[in-house]
């Protein structure tokens, strides 16, 4: 059962990326990320309302705003953003890179040692997403390679918030502290969005989008993963990472045509191969 879960979950968060790349030329990435965040955090209020919720959101709110601004809000909207231009596949594998740049803040945050094993992982990641740059071939250029970027300072700051918040906020329980970063995070999108929110009343296919974003890839796929890493705990769990730009890239090509080029395997195999290097640890 819990096998089938781990597809299910990856296969949530593969057509995630798809559901964007669909809906985010008519929204714009901060109107759709603010009504995925803000849907998806309402869904989760029970789990405020339980075990003195609100009075612990109240106690934190600043370090769960900061939190919910860096592993949400940000970077969410710059992978919206980097949707706008490249494929639903190569965005999942940027994604993927969250593990590497996890690694760097734990040498930079908390002094972890950078070991020999570390810096190869860190090496042959550098090295895929070099290779998805070199991949769009004469269209590389300065502007292109802004959604590359864009897309690893999404990664940084989830891995920077990762440190954070079991450095401030590890006494909260992991579904509290996500239905109030979500919520949180809605908040600080709140303005932005009203401010770049489409001119044309939103479809009813791009509200379903929204629907399905937030409740299935973002409600449903939390709960998933929380069930997950309590029965397995936190490295087990995180082999969704790999399977995660597999489902992308599948349905990317099925439901949009979008071609599975092979520097976008080779990139994605080598980004994939330094996650597993880094997450590898000797019994």
């Amino acid at each position: 059962m819990n096998g089938f879960l781990l597809i299910l979950l990856a296969a949530l968060w593969g057509i995630s990326f798809i559901f964007v790349r669909i809906a985010v030329p008519h929204l714009g990435p901060i109107p759709l990320m603010f009504l995925r965040v803000l849907l998806a955090g309402l869904a989760l209020l029970p789990f405020i309302r339980k075990n003195q919720g609100w009075t612990l959101w109240r106690q934190h709110w600043r370090p769960i705003m900061l939190v919910g601004a860096l592993i949400t809000a940000v970077p969410f909207s710059l992978l919206a953003w980097v949707s706008l231009s490249l494929p639903a596949g190569v965005t999942a594998v940027l994604n993927a890179t969250t593990p590497l740049m996890t690694a760097i803040w734990a040498v930079l945050l908390i002094k972890e040692k950078l070991t020999t094993q570390r810096i190869i992982g860190l090496s042959l990641g550098l090295t895929g997403v070099t290779i998805l740059a070199l991949g769009q071939g004469r269209s590389f250029n300065g502007t292109s390679l802004l959604p590359l970027l864009a897309g690893l300072a999404a990664t940084c700051c989830y891995g920077w918030s990762l440190h954070r918040s079991r450095q401030w906020l590890s006494h909260l329980s992991a579904r509290l502290l996500t239905a109030s970063s979500l919520l949180s995070s809605s908040l600080l999108l709140a303005p932005l969005a009203w401010a770049s929110w489409p001119q044309q009343p939103i479809s009813t296919e791009n509200w379903l989008i929204v629907f399905a974003l937030a409740w299935p890839c973002t409600t449903l796929a939390y709960i998933i993963f929380y069930h997950l890493n309590a029965k397995w705990g936190t490295t087990k769990t995180a082999t969704v990472t790999y399977l995660i730009p597999l489902f992308a890239m599948l349905f990317g090509h099925q439901f949009l045509q979008e071609a599975i080029t092979p520097t976008m395997l080779l990139g994605g195999l080598t980004i994939l191969a330094g996650v597993g290097l880094l997450s590898y640890h000797r019994a």
